[in-house]
């Protein structure tokens, strides 16, 4: 077999040392991603927040719970997902009913419940799919929806690649440029991990410059390991339990209209780029399973939703090594750094710079991988209707940055971009006349989106 051309369905013949490296590139490509989550919810909560240790934890061991739901078939990896995070600042601000007298730090855990109940809707949607069928949910769910949904995914993050980006721009051009290169013109085992020699180039360069006094243009230091000093050697997460209050979970629990949405997306995603029907075998309902567990679990223990990151999806796209087995290595590292606070700290030392260089590949490719399940499907944008849909997508998922809040029985509820964007989607396209898609016609179409009613015959090269 060539490993530069054919893609590798079993890592194994690659022996084990290198299954550990790229074991470790898709732990990099989550890592930034996934601790950035509770980064920035401790923000909202003054400090109060969540654990950088229990979120990776959670990481790990959802994912590997995933996988077994999966039945250790579906190449994907469970980290942090950002579109809750609008309904942690939202339960941050409450200032009303039994939140009145609260320090931030005793909102948390009504937060975490209200995700655990946003986790169990999806045990709904795949008892309709297990019941109805899966042809019957997915005449909803077009590639005129789902590709622009994709497409949102990946652009969504963009401003965050960017603004983590503007911190040091040679540092981030330098983790960008060796991504590139490697993946261009590497040969070997250094094509296959261009993303990791792309984090270990440019920490080795920020290692460089912080030792010669260079700082960050903002006059900050470019590495500060203050943290990294006053952490422990090994020590166990600090888990809290989770708790249960009506105005939380309205907050929380709409978004996983989103994530749903999301999920569906990035077995797509993910099922076109491997080759592989994932969302007929193990089954659509077995990962959503599987993803809507493993977000319950984590936020029981106080740990953020849990998401299908399409960071892993683009590393797949890029390495071209599809065996599930490497993600789970992947998810074992999570859980032994969930148990090392200094090593958690060093990593966490990474340049914002460095990880806004890495996210300018792995946000667009989430994006090119909606472009492409749009143009593989052949979506005839010369149809208004199909304009439309994807129009109203796109401006909804994009320009609801900050989501839209309204009151239900004097209750606020926030609907991110994303959810307003796939409500709208799925609604525009049950109304509107002139459908030209059904599920299941057209296999080699269904087939390029990863959702064709029979398995993918392979093209032999």
């Amino acid at each position: 077999m060539n490993h530069e051309t054919e893609p590798i369905r079993d890592a194994a013949v690659l022996g084990v040392p290198k299954m550990l490296i790229l074991g470790l590139q898709h732990m990099f490509a989550m890592f930034g991603a996934t601790i950035l989550v509770p980064i920035l919810v401790n923000n909202y909560f003054e400090g109060e927040g969540l654990s950088i240790q229990v979120t990776l934890i959670c990481a790990g061991v959802g994912t590997l719970f995933f996988h077994l739901c999966s039945k250790l078939k579906v190449p994907a990896f469970l980290g942090s997902s950002f579109a809750f995070l609008g309904g942690f600042s939202t339960v941050a601000n409450l200032e009303t009913g039994i939140f009145k007298e609260m320090s931030m730090g005793e909102k948390l855990p009504y937060a975490c419940g209200g995700i655990v109940i946003a986790g169990l809707l999806y045990l709904i949607l795949a008892l309709v799919i297990k019941l109805a069928g899966i042809k019957k949910v997915m005449r909803f769910l077009p590639p005129v929806v789902t590709g622009p949904i994709i497409i949102c995914i990946g652009l969504s993050l963009a401003p965050s690649a960017v603004t983590n980006a503007s911190s040091n721009w040679f540092l981030a051009l330098i983790a960008l440029s060796v991504i590139i290169i490697f993946n261009i013109w590497g040969k070997g085992m250094f094509r296959i991990i261009p993303i990791l020699l792309g984090v270990t180039i440019s920490y080795g360069a920020a290692l460089l410059m912080n030792a010669c006094g260079i700082t960050n243009p903002d006059g900050s230091a470019i590495l500060d390991f203050t943290n990294v000093a006053a952490a422990s050697v090994v020590g166990l997460p600090p888990f809290q339990w989770c708790k249960f209050d009506v105005t939380a979970i309205l907050v929380m629990a709409p978004i996983a209209l989103a994530t749903m949405m999301e999920h569906i997306g990035d077995m797509s995603a993910i099922s076109a780029t491997v080759g592989e029907n994932f969302i007929e075998n193990p089954g659509l309902h077995r990962t959503l399973i599987g993803d809507g567990l493993a977000t319950s679990f984590s936020a029981c223990i106080g740990g953020p939703a849990n998401t299908t990151y399409g960071e892993n999806t683009g590393v797949l796209e890029l390495s071209k090594v599809y065996d599930p087995k490497v993600i789970r290595l992947a998810a074992v590292y999570a859980i032994i750094l969930s148990f090392l606070p200094k090593f958690s700290e060093i990593i966490s030392s990474l340049p914002a710079a460095i990880i806004g260089g890495v996210s300018f590949m792995l946000y667009g490719m989430i994006s090119a991988i909606g472009v492409r399940n749009v143009v593989e499907n052949h979506v005839d944008f010369t149809k208004s209707r199909n304009l439309i849909i994807a129009a109203v997508i796109l401006v909804s998922g994009l320009g609801f940055s900050s989501g839209l809040t309204f009151s239900v029985s004097g209750t606020s509820i926030t609907l991110t971009g994303l959810a307003i964007a796939a409500i709208a989607g799925i609604f525009l396209n049950a109304v509107l006349p002139g459908k030209d898609y059904t599920f299941g016609e057209n296999p080699n179409a269904d087939a390029s989106r990863g959702v064709d009613m029979k398995p993918m015959k392979k093209e032999k090269k």
